[in-house]
């Protein structure tokens, strides 16, 4: 498996949970992710049974986003003394469509290529504030993006968008899969909110709207004026900002003490912020980046039991329109501050709608259930291929 984000950044969460189950699942996994820090060498390690190889990167911080030429070296040259029976890329920028076509066409391996992002023409591109950057970077974007899908002997997906994209594109319809984000059921529990938030220091009282991960600048624009609504009518609540967030909200809404931000955070301690929380939320703008992903927020609010206000947008609405796990509204701020209030006056309901989340990231996110789906799905691609006997013989 091939990513072109840092790790413990992005997709590689989701290379990785997948790679989990298929190494529960009788099969040897690696992860070529870039190192945070490292331009030369390479740093290999077990992560769960998923072996691990930080590759170099010589281009500094936020810029180590898959386009450095030198890490696309790199990953070939470590490659190329090593055995494996299939390649799964993440995405297409060079430092992962590049390692992944030498392995297609030099070794005669089978290859997949994962679309779990819209990042040209149409989709997050769109949301650059910078004008001249978006410009540039649009063109680009979109070719590594489109123009070597149907060159994949197999797509997955994580949405109904990109499914079409690919079919328009040339991708047979026996070669894709709609694969979605999964959901952690193992390490992510539902737990008590109180216990929860005495460990963290919190208020035993105060309504707490929990929001994870980084935002897109019209999205928390959104946000901020959606919770400035909210607060007025419950000024107690508190948004709970979890992890990295790249964008002050403290600076976009009318009452910055009501914003709690965590900071980057281990893992067990977002787990414990979930808990902590009465509901998530994902107020996302009805954007073209907004509907070509499926965020793995939702995911984690699922597995924690927690209920979800979203925005009607895309699969997430999709989703939340067929289960009953949450609230649903347009994104604009007076509707969806309606709903946030609605469920936060109502904690019968809070509760049984946590408890369906819980169920439907269970019985159908669970991320074993994804694994079982991609190994069906590489499979069925391997017996397309002219080399499948080692995988096929492997799962058999």
């Amino acid at each position: 498996m091939l990513v072109f984000n840092v790790v413990g950044k992005g997709t590689y969460w989701r290379a990785l949970a997948l790679g989990q189950g298929l190494v529960a699942r009788g099969h040897s996994v690696t992860l070529l992710a870039i190192s945070p820090t490292a331009r030369w060498g390479f740093d290999v390690r077990a992560e769960k049974g998923v072996t691990v190889v930080e590759t170099p990167d010589l281009l500094p911080g936020s810029l180590r986003s898959g386009w450095d030429l030198w890490d696309v070296v790199s990953r070939i040259a470590w490659l190329q003394s090593r055995t494996f029976d299939l390649v799964h890329a993440f995405e297409g920028r060079p430092v992962t469509l590049l390692p992944a076509l030498y392995m297609q066409k030099g070794r005669g391996l089978p290859l997949v290529m994962d679309w779990c992002d819209w990042f040209g023409r149409g989709g997050s591109v769109e949301e650059r504030p910078n004008p001249i950057v978006r410009t540039v970077l649009r063109p680009v974007e979109t070719f590594f993006e489109e123009s070597f899908r149907s060159h994949a002997d197999g797509s997955t997906v994580i949405n109904t968008v990109l499914h079409k994209k690919a079919r328009d594109l040339g991708v047979q319809p026996a070669r894709v899969l709609l694969l979605p984000n999964g959901a952690n059921v193992l390490d992510i529990q539902p737990g008590d909110r109180i216990e929860a938030r005495r460990r963290l220091g919190l208020s035993l009282d105060s309504p707490l709207i929990a929001y994870t991960g980084a935002i897109f600048q019209r999205d928390a624009r959104l946000m901020a004026e959606t919770f400035d609504k909210i607060h007025k009518k419950r000024p107690d609540s508190r948004l709970l900002l979890i992890g990295y967030c790249n964008i002050a909200l403290e600076k976009l809404v009318r009452a910055p003490e009501a914003v709690i931000r965590t900071g980057p955070v281990s893992y067990r301690v977002l787990i414990d912020h979930l808990a902590a929380s009465d509901l998530g939320w994902l107020p996302l703008r009805n954007s073209g980046a907004n509907r070509g992903r499926f965020p793995l927020k939702l995911s984690d609010f699922l597995a924690a039991g927690r209920p979800v206000v979203a925005t009607d947008v895309g699969d997430l609405g999709a989703l939340l329109r067929r289960e009953r796990i949450g609230r649903l509204a347009p994104d604009e701020p007076g509707p969806l501050a309606e709903a946030v209030l609605a469920l936060l006056a109502n904690e019968q309901e809070r509760e049984q709608l946590g408890r369906n989340a819980r169920q439907v990231a269970e019985n159908q996110l669970a991320w074993s259930l994804m694994a079982e789906r991609l190994e069906q799905f590489y499979l069925q691609i391997a017996s397309l291929s002219s080399d499948s006997s080692a995988i096929r013989n492997r799962a058999d």
